[in-house]
């Protein structure tokens, strides 16, 4: 029993890192393995999704998506890159887009409708990659499997296969489509910061960030849509965008600017 806790407590430690922010985070999934995760997860997606056949749309989310993965290297080097990204666009149209383990980015064409300009997209893809950089996915997995559940995982209690579906729910993907991962509000306020970061070095206009989420407001109603529904208000979010905005642009005016008008 005492090794098993001096166990538990090594891993505790192994796993405490940091985000690019300087956030502690507690990270006890094998790399590796949230790649496969992810990997996974968006073959599952694109056997029931179809993708969109406009070519104008997806040169254009391809241009945007390009620029941020160049500006988001820039702006945190030190982070742990995928070795490359793929980027789908899936004919749906719900208002959506997600980015998982692994470097795989997903946009919903309903997505198109409610970020206007290719800035406002930058937003949304910024955002997404902000999750990715920032483990935000490993956290959010160990936070609800639980230290024994992970240890299963890692394989110290068991030499079987590890069993991919429980996980996958966990991560919050399973039958749902669209939000890839149900994450904290913590998370998405970090992924805010990053991503107003990224956008604006990428050299987009980082006010459109505020102008998207009014979108999003008006797109949704009374009632957030899908996209939104575990993330925080509109106008708190908006609030802190705004709060950090001196310093996005700064950022911003040093930039060149990013040309995916097409």
């Amino acid at each position: 029993m005492r090794a098993v806790l001096l166990l538990l407590i090594a891993l505790l430690l192994a796993g405490c890192e940091k985000t690019p922010t300087g956030r502690s985070q507690l990270t006890l999934v094998p790399e590796p393995l949230m790649t496969d995760l992810g990997q996974d997860s968006f073959a599952r997606m694109r056997r029931q999704l179809p993708v969109a056949s406009d070519p104008a749309m997806t040169a254009r989310v391809q241009c945007v998506t390009r620029e941020v993965i160049q500006a988001a290297r820039a702006e945190y080097p030190e982070a742990d890159w995928p070795d490359a990204w793929e980027v789908v666009v899936f004919a749906e149209p719900s208002p959506n887009a997600f980015a998982l383990p692994g470097g795989r980015i997903g946009v919903h064409s309903g997505l198109l409708r409610v970020a206007e300009t290719p800035a406002q997209l930058a937003a949304v893809i910024g955002h997404e990659i902000a999750h990715v950089l920032a483990d935000h996915g490993n956290e959010r997995l160990t936070q609800q499997l639980g230290i024994k559940a992970v240890l299963l995982v890692v394989g110290l209690f068991s030499d079987g296969d590890v069993p991919r579906e429980p996980l996958l729910r966990a991560l919050g993907i399973g039958a749902q489509l669209g939000i890839a991962l149900p994450f904290s509000r913590t998370h998405e306020e970090e992924a805010d910061l990053m991503g107003l970061a990224i956008m604006a070095r990428a050299g987009f206009d980082p006010r459109e960030s505020v102008a998207l989420w009014r979108n999003m407001a008006a797109a949704g109603g009374s009632q957030p849509p899908e996209f939104l529904s575990t993330h925080p208000a509109h106008a708190s979010r908006i609030a802190r965008l705004e709060a950090a905005m001196a310093s996005a642009e700064r950022r911003f005016r040093q930039a060149a600017p990013a040309d995916c008008a097409g």
